[in-house]
């Protein structure tokens, strides 16, 4: 009797396998993947190399447009390029500043033109390079030796000068004497034909009366300039006395000047006082009331603000001196000097 062969079952997953039987893979290869057609692909390179023209083109555009923030190194900049409007930095202002880079990093960046391949021109950022460069050196982090930056290109000089005086103002305000010192420095260089069209260009925006003030102190830096120490802090009603005396009495500026160099200021206080001391002696000569009167106590809500005679020092006072109130404050003066 023959002998009977033993089957393997039927394998139930044969159709969910697209893997071919054993001993069956030579004679049926797997079918090597269609190629796209010609057309095809030189469509998608045509669409490819379309796309990276295009993003290239807009990273040049917002690069020369000034939308894209680039990282250049602190000694590619050249912070004289213009006449600085800011004379000085507050030691206080200073180290709160820094304080946050350290914390925060630079959340602005500074505004720079560029001179030639590699190098550029501070326009505004003044302070945030100044406290960078003390970082630099105190703490030799390389994350403080660049600075981010946004790359302007102004039509003119005076552009340049508007950009610079404008993000001042925004920022941190000038005093009058630094606007006033920047008209006559812009007239000086030949940026503005005179100091009338300078106060017009460099503050287009201020109202009538603001550009009248300025207008005085610039008399205060052609009659004081070489004698005032720190000129920047001296308060607006100050200078207007100033200023106008210089203008009625013939001399004024000398006696001002006598009494700045006997009196040997060593401090933003010390100076106004020495001014404030003058400036009555001349107003008693001749008739007139003494200057700088202590102003009025102003109340907001419940706090009471205080100013001094000088207009060097603010107190506040009152039961609204909570400490969420004070957090706030601190929140925002540290906000404005980032």
């Amino acid at each position: 009797m023959a002998k009977r062969k033993r089957l393997t079952p039927a394998r139930p997953d044969y159709l969910e396998d697209n893997r071919p039987a054993p001993g069956l893979t030579s004679m049926f290869p797997a079918e090597a993947p269609r190629a796209a057609p010609p057309v095809a692909q030189v469509a998608g390179a045509t669409a490819a190399q379309a796309a990276l023209e295009e993003l290239s083109g807009e990273l040049r555009a917002a690069r020369a447009e000034g939308r894209l923030v680039q990282d250049l190194p602190l000694d590619a900049i050249e912070e004289t390029y213009l006449v600085r409007d800011r004379m000085a930095a507050d030691d206080v202002d200073m180290e709160a500043l820094k304080e946050s880079l350290k914390a925060r990093g630079q959340q602005t960046p500074i505004e720079v033109v560029e001179l030639t391949e590699g190098r550029y021109g501070l326009i505004s950022g003044w302070r945030r390079m100044t406290a960078l460069r003390a970082l630099v050196q105190e703490t030799g982090e390389a994350r403080f030796a660049t600075v981010r930056a946004f790359l302007r290109q102004p039509q003119s000089a005076s552009d340049a000068y508007v950009a610079m005086v404008e993000e001042n103002e925004i920022r941190v305000g000038l005093s009058y004497y630094e606007r006033a010192r920047i008209v006559a420095r812009a007239a000086e260089q030949g940026v503005y034909p005179d100091e009338a069209a300078a106060l017009r260009g460099l503050f287009a925006s201020a109202s009538r009366a603001k550009r009248s003030k300025i207008g005085s102190f610039v008399t205060i830096y052609h009659a004081l300039d070489d004698h005032l120490q720190f000129a920047s802090v001296i308060p607006e009603r100050l200078g207007l006395s100033i200023a106008k005396i210089v203008k009625e009495e013939a001399k004024a500026a000398s006696l001002i000047a006598k009494a700045l160099l006997k009196a040997e200021p060593q401090s933003g206080e010390a100076e106004i006082s020495a001014l404030i001391r003058v400036l009555n002696n001349l107003g008693s000569k001749g008739g007139k009331p003494p200057v700088a009167k202590t102003p009025p106590k102003e109340t907001f809500g419940s706090i009471q603000l205080k100013q001094s005679r000088n207009g060097a020092q603010v107190t506040l006072s009152g039961q609204g001196l909570s400490e969420a109130f004070l957090a706030e404050l601190k929140t925002w003066l540290h906000a404005r000097d980032t």
